[in-house]
């Protein structure tokens, strides 16, 4: 299929063309410093020139969506920007403040301090004297901390500037509500498989030839950049530099290249994420999904001790006495771990789970604990019946501990029925076992003593 893209452009004062540069995007105040032609890479050579041009966020930029009609409007609240690397916060944010004529003032949170905000929100102030608004950028956001992030909630509020910021990271758990409760948090997607097509085919156009790989190659080099568009062009970039004799295939791909590391931080929203769509996977009895997240979790670093802990949670919570061989899966998994260590130990883990992903489910020993929880809270200190107190003195013994104490091995099929409960409290039932695997032979053995003790009038 003939592709075709006509690099995007931007109009000077004289009415000419010229190309997008880094010093356009970046270094506009020091074009000396900045690299020019060839040198720039293919990713800034790429940046688009209008909201229209930018790929895989149609929700966020076409006509009826967020973007879309605050340019449509002309005016602009504050935003924060969610979304995974190389999907388009750091363009759209510029082509946001050129299409409502705004002044854009990018920081990045990882370079910037308290001096360098003083300085922009001063310049700030005397621009907008004249009329002129500024859009103020700013990227990683989150790793500012709780002041210094506070510290932009009067510039904000009195218009001073326009907040943009950039996050990877989930807004709820790394900034302040207040500053929440003054931008709209908007959330852009992952690019899928065919926005990243159609940066290659705008890379292919603006290179005027195509890129040295068969169809299958194509698709794998898609698939590497695991929605990352400004990795997948730095990849073409390296595809573009070498000379070779014929097209490379998947396998001459994988040789030539590396993949994309996968996003994950252990102590962030990625690591949460992917251990609750174990879970989940594992109690919706998926064992094909369940072992998919798993090895997303191991593939990326976490350790497999953590994983066995939640394995061991759920062979308690949703598996319980429906199966409770599912625990001491867990536990000999986790015991084999110990012994034998990555990545010989793994395969332990990998039958832990794929045992409580087929296990028959149950979480009636969850929901007892529960409630037999808050019972304990609401009642106090109740004593339980004297009958079944020990009495191991003469005093306990004339005060009636352990009188009228039925011991149910003597008893008929093995079982007095008697009171257990405190005098002053009305007998609960916390724990009712369902209809699976082991739990329902339980249910039936209950069942069997509740009538042996209505016959024999007990509790």
């Amino acid at each position: 299929m003939a592709r075709s893209f006509v690099p995007a452009r931007f109009p000077d004062r004289a009415g000419a063309p010229i190309s997008v540069t880094m010093a356009d995007l970046f270094l506009s105040s020091t074009p000396d410093a900045t690299p020019h032609g060839d040198n720039v890479p293919l990713a800034d050579r790429l940046r688009p020139q209008t909201l229209s041009d930018v790929v895989g966020q149609d929700h966020l930029t076409g006509p009826e969506g967020a973007i879309g009609r605050m340019v449509a409007a002309g005016r602009l609240s504050s935003i924060i920007f969610w979304g995974p690397p190389g999907t388009g916060k750091t363009t759209i944010s510029r082509l946001l403040a050129q299409a409502v004529g705004m002044r854009f003032e990018p920081i990045s949170a990882i370079f910037s301090g308290v001096a360098d905000l003083k300085k922009i929100f001063a310049a700030a102030r005397d621009h907008a004297r004249t009329g002129q608004r500024t859009l103020l950028f700013v990227d990683e956001i989150h790793r500012f901390n709780r002041a210094q992030q506070d510290g932009f909630l009067p510039f904000v509020e009195d218009g001073t500037v326009t907040l943009v910021g950039a996050t990877t990271e989930n807004p709820s758990f790394e900034l302040n509500a207040a500053l929440l409760s003054r931008a709209q948090v908007l959330i852009l997607r992952r690019l899928d498989s065919d926005a990243l097509g159609l940066l290659l085919d705008r890379a292919e156009a603006l290179m005027d030839r195509p890129l040295p790989l068969d169809a299958a190659a194509r698709e794998a080099l898609i698939a590497s950049a695991d929605g990352d568009g400004r990795f997948l062009l730095n990849q073409a970039e390296t595809l573009f530099s070498v000379d070779l004799p014929a097209p490379l295939d998947p396998v001459g791909l994988s040789a030539l290249l590396h993949r994309r590391v996968a996003v994950y931080d252990k102590d962030r929203e990625g690591h949460y994420n992917l251990i609750s769509a174990l879970h989940k996977s594992l109690r919706g009895s998926d064992p094909q999904a369940a072992l998919y997240y798993l090895a997303r979790m191991l593939v990326a670093g976490e350790d497999p001790l953590y994983v066995l802990r939640r394995l061991v949670r759920f062979a308690s919570e949703d598996i319980g006495l429906a199966d409770p061989q599912a625990l001491i899966q867990c536990l000999a998994a986790k015991d084999s771990y110990d012994f034998l260590g990555s990545p010989e130990g793994e395969l332990a883990v990998v039958q832990a789970c794929l045992y409580c992903a087929t296990a028959p489910k149950s979480n009636g020993a969850y929901k007892a604990m529960k409630a037999a929880w808050k019972s304990a809270r609401d009642t106090g200190s109740l004593m339980p019946p004297a009958n079944i107190l020990n009495a191991p003195t003469r005093l306990m013994k004339d005060v009636g501990y352990g009188q009228g104490y039925e011991y149910d091995h003597d008893a008929k099929d093995g079982y007095s029925g008697a009171d257990y409960w405190p005098r002053d409290m009305t007998p609960q039932t916390f724990y009712t076992p369902g209809e699976r695997g082991f739990e329902a032979r339980i249910a039936e053995r209950m069942a069997w003593w509740s009538k042996l003790r209505a016959e024999r009038g007990g509790a």
